[in-house]
């Protein structure tokens, strides 16, 4: 199998025409494997009736039965209108009410948690982060990137910079960042965060298991020691299939609305 296979790879030939078991259920057999191996990713749509009947040579019945059978085992969702998609994991929700690390927030929920470094140094601070962090002109930047995973699943992409001086060695953050920066006193005590929606660009979208162009959500967020200085600004990318993000809303007091 390459890299490049499709479904309709996966799936043409005369495989259904031999073997043993019925042939919707060696057509649902087939389809589990094709999801084992990432051909049917969660979220994403599958082939139309007509089309797996064109491709396996198997009748609409056929099809539909098997189908059926990926529903009944809990690995395929039928929208009316819309067709059926692979299930995903059940989304995660985050409150946007605490500051907390990827790796709190992941524990809290039972869930291991798993990275896969894409940068970490000391670096020349790019005008963003110069900005961000209120860097003089001859400052270096302590700059983290890296692919966070949930029990094993790909979840998001954070790219965390901060002063050297409170982080003079990037490669000591092994697993959380802020226990590190607790450890020196340093764990930010507020943030600001500006979420956006985008559509995720090929690299990003490789990295996060999704489709090109898959809806995600982009995460600026600084934060602050208590001292009011700032300490951290990080830039993350999140599935847009894995996160609901949460927040709890109070009527601004004032007169009385209709």
């Amino acid at each position: 199998m390459t890299a490049a296979m499709t479904i309709d790879d996966y799936l043409r030939g005369d495989a259904w025409a031999t073997g043993s078991g019925p042939r919707y259920a060696r057509l649902r057999d087939r389809m589990i494997a094709a999801m084992e191996d990432g051909i049917l990713r969660p979220g994403a749509p599958l082939p139309p009736e007509r089309e797996l009947a064109t491709l396996t040579g198997l009748s609409r019945v056929t099809v539909r039965r098997a189908i059926h059978a990926l529903a009944e085992a809990g690995l395929v969702e039928q929208k009316q209108g819309s067709g059926s998609f692979v299930k995903g994991r059940p989304r995660v929700q985050q409150s946007l009410q605490r500051l907390t690390s990827f790796t709190e927030d992941m524990a809290q929920r039972g869930l291991s948690t798993r990275s896969v470094w894409l940068e970490r140094g000391l670096f020349l601070p790019t005008p963003e982060e110069t900005e961000a962090l209120n860097l003089g002109p001859e400052a270096q930047v302590a700059r983290i990137a890296r692919l966070r995973l949930s029990d094993d699943e790909p979840m998001a992409i954070e790219r965390a910079s901060l002063p050297m001086d409170l982080l003079p060695n990037p490669t000591v953050v092994a697993r959380s960042l802020y226990d590190v920066l607790d450890a020196d006193g340093n764990r930010p005590v507020r943030a600001i965060q500006k979420i956006s929606a985008i559509n995720l660009g090929r690299e990003d979208a490789d990295r996060l298991g999704v489709p090109e162009h898959a809806a995600g959500l982009r995460i600026e967020r600084v934060s602050y020691l208590a001292s009011g200085r700032v300490v951290e600004f990080t830039r993350s990318l999140y599935r847009g299939d894995a996160y609901d993000f949460v927040a709890e809303l109070q009527l601004a007091k004032g007169p009385d609305r209709t």
